[in-house]
């Protein structure tokens, strides 16, 4: 196997900060796209006529896309540069931007987020690809939290602008501010990244694409559409049906070729795999509360979508101090105990707020979100950085790809796992008697429209029956993310291994050895022993 064209002398190059800065401007692309559109969607759903699920739909397309993209584009970017499909995927993704700014109906926001999703997968995968090769361990802890940080600044300033935007000009110039970050994001790679690539990486495999696209695309259809149509509905059981059999053709496939797209080795690396677990998990739970967080602040706390950008601060504020802080208190204490403890801090934040009631108000909330941020921050920057760790230097692309991929199935299924529960408890609690039957089915499709039904009708009971119903469902979402950190924080303390520096299985650009899957292996790809003696 080759071996990556990136020498190791750059990662004594100081101008690899400055390539940093490159990455840093591709992930407040991310950043922006993932918060300005979940504290529109209530605009959206009362502008657009959109139910829960046409809103689960606009959230999800760029998801699921991203997620069934994201090996592929670590295979191309190993294979013909780093940079250059770096580039390629923030063109991409400004072009999906644009194509929302002139959208005009549910549809065509759908298609503009898919697009969206084709450049996302292009840049997540890569930016971060490119840093065990910059980086020593030591640095790599840092880099990975710069990095995530900007992707959190990102998710901060998306509500806040775009909440302006909302305020003042139609709901299409949400997409407005991702073109010029894009393009910013385009000229910082051009001049200041340098190329790394694989040439001998394997080529995509246009049909492994295929299944995984039409698996994670079947299930996110089955759970977003079970809500509505009944789990017993055919088209729910086939699409749920045909999804699974989907991926399970896939893992077959990939198990018999000589150069997979999946690198199914990584997994059986108990380090990589629960870390990687980890850092879905907060996925799984972060997109769910970014879901059902912001019609509770517009919807039921009356703020307009500016406010709610502000009030969504404390979460970010939290999630941004961690990840500064992370790499000392990893340093001191260990991977294993910051990230389990992270888990248990989000796990106790998320039980809080599953106690929010109609006269809680935003203090309780701000409360609890900043609890949230701080338990994400510290549970996601070391399980990241742990799991890059064991990736081998002329593997990054498709290995971080991998990574990056089930960390997008995380959060397409929280999107759509935590939003059915969330639509099927509001529907089930809702008091629509005497309605007349178009009025009372509008108004289960969300919150939002049932306050737009009891004002235009005068029914002010409905009010306060759809502001009680939905907080029911989003206590019962808190709780079961609560549930579902706290048992990943317990399998990460007893099976994770012990304390030691992060990316000690890293192998060198300049010819050392490590272990990965428990062979050891060089530079160069090839295994000189067998590490489980």
């Amino acid at each position: 196997m080759a071996a990556v064209t990136i020498s190791a002398d750059a990662r004594q190059d100081p101008r690899r900060w400055w390539a940093l800065g490159a990455l840093v401007a591709s992930m407040l692309v991310l950043g922006f796209d993932m918060t300005i559109l979940n504290v529109a969607l209530p605009t959206m759903a009362a502008r657009l006529g959109a139910s829960t699920g046409e809103q689960q739909w606009m959230a999800d397309a760029y998801v699921v896309v991203f997620a069934a993209l994201m090996l592929p584009a670590g295979l191309l970017g190993d294979r013909f540069g780093r940079r250059r499909m770096l580039m390629a995927g923030l063109g991409i993704f400004l072009a999906g931007s644009l194509l929302g700014t002139l959208a005009d109906d549910v549809s065509l926001v759908v298609v503009a987020r898919a697009v969206m999703g084709m450049g996302g997968a292009l840049v997540m995968p890569l930016a971060m690809a490119v840093l065990p090769a910059l980086f020593e361990p030591g640095e790599r802890t840092r880099a990975v939290g710069i990095v995530s940080a900007a992707s959190a600044l990102g998710a901060p300033l998306g509500p806040i602008i775009g909440g302006w935007l909302l305020d003042h000009f139609w709901w299409g110039s949400i997409f407005l501010i991702n073109i010029p970050m894009a393009a910013i994001g385009i000229a910082a790679c051009l001049f200041l990244l340098p190329e790394t690539r694989d040439p001998a990486s394997p080529r995509v495999d246009a049909v492994s694409t295929a299944l995984t696209a039409a698996g994670l695309g079947g299930l996110i259809f089955g759970i977003i559409e079970a809500p509505g149509r009944g789990w017993g509905d055919p088209l729910v059981l086939g699409t749920l049906a045909g999804g699974a059999v989907s991926l399970t053709a896939l893992v077959l496939r990939e198990r018999r070729m000589t150069r997979p797209m999946l690198d199914l080795p990584l997994l059986r690396d108990r380090a990589f795999f629960l870390n990687a677990m980890a850092a879905t998990l907060v996925m799984f739970v972060l997109s769910g509360l970014m879901f059902v967080l912001p019609q509770y602040l517009q919807a039921i706390l009356g703020n307009d979508a500016f406010g709610t950008g502000l009030r969504m601060l404390p979460m970010m504020g939290g999630l941004l101090v961690a990840a500064k802080g992370a790499e000392p208190v990893v340093r001191r204490f260990g991977a294993r105990a910051v990230i389990s403890g992270g888990l248990v801090v989000l796990a106790f934040a998320a039980i809080l707020g599953s106690r929010t009631g109609i006269d809680s108000g935003y203090g309780f909330t701000a409360l609890w979100l900043s609890v949230a941020g701080l338990g994400f921050g510290f549970a996601v920057v070391p399980s990241m950085d742990s799991a890059l760790g064991a990736l081998p230097v002329e593997r990054a692309g498709s290995g971080s790809g991998l990574l990056m991929t089930v960390r997008q199935v995380g959060s397409a299924l929280g999107i759509a796992l935590l939003g059915s529960l969330l639509a099927a408890a509001y529907t089930d609690r809702l008091d629509t008697e005497g309605l007349p039957g178009p009025a009372a089915d509008a108004a289960g499709d969300s919150v939002v429209a049932a306050h737009g039904i009891a004002e235009r009708l005068g029914v002010p009971g409905l009010v306060a029956s759809a502001d009680s119903a939905y907080l029911a469902g989003m206590s019962l979402v808190l709780l079961v993310s609560g549930v579902a950190a706290l048992v990943t924080a317990l399998c990460v303390a007893a099976l994770l291994p012990g304390r030691g520096p992060a990316g000690d299985g890293q192998k060198t650009a300049d010819g050392g050895q490590g272990t990965v899957g428990g062979r050891q292996v060089t530079a160069e790809g090839g295994a000189v022993g067998d590490g489980r003696q």
